[in-house]
């Protein structure tokens, strides 16, 4: 039996993954590896990993982490953290992740840097006014 429950909700076009246990070798990392892969099959593109009730993270974890930012990544997605606990954070910083992943501490200002992303003008549109423009 997994130690890790895995809670999903859509918050303005981000689906976030609550988490609540640990994230280490077994069948918690088979949990958090389908789920991502479930949820980027439906055509999720933003992901937000809640963190605030991970208690532990394994090096095999980590690598479900990692392997879950490259999965989106390749699908031209994103996946963030949101309220590492100091556990976590100093794990994180001593394996040198931080500077992989955007991290955050509140849920609101996490969201929004996905609509940031998402909300931008796109350059197949500055394209073609540009060239009305000068038509």
């Amino acid at each position: 039996m997994s130690s890790l429950i895995i809670s999903e909700r859509r918050v303005d076009g981000v689906m976030i993954l609550d988490l609540v246990g640990d994230i280490r070798l077994g069948q918690e990392n088979a949990d958090l590896h389908n789920t991502i892969r479930k949820v980027v099959e439906n055509g999720e593109k933003n992901i937000l990993l809640n963190l605030a009730q991970v208690s532990k993270i394994d090096s095999s974890g980590l690598g479900e982490l990692v392997a879950a930012w490259t999965t989106l990544r390749k699908n031209d997605g994103e996946a963030k953290l949101l309220n590492l606990t100091q556990t976590v954070e100093h794990l994180m910083t001593l394996t040198k992740l931080l500077t992989v992943f955007d991290t955050y501490e509140n849920e609101a200002d996490a969201v929004a840097s996905f609509q940031s992303k998402a909300t931008g003008p796109l350059d197949g549109e500055i394209w073609n006014n540009a060239e009305t423009s000068l038509n």
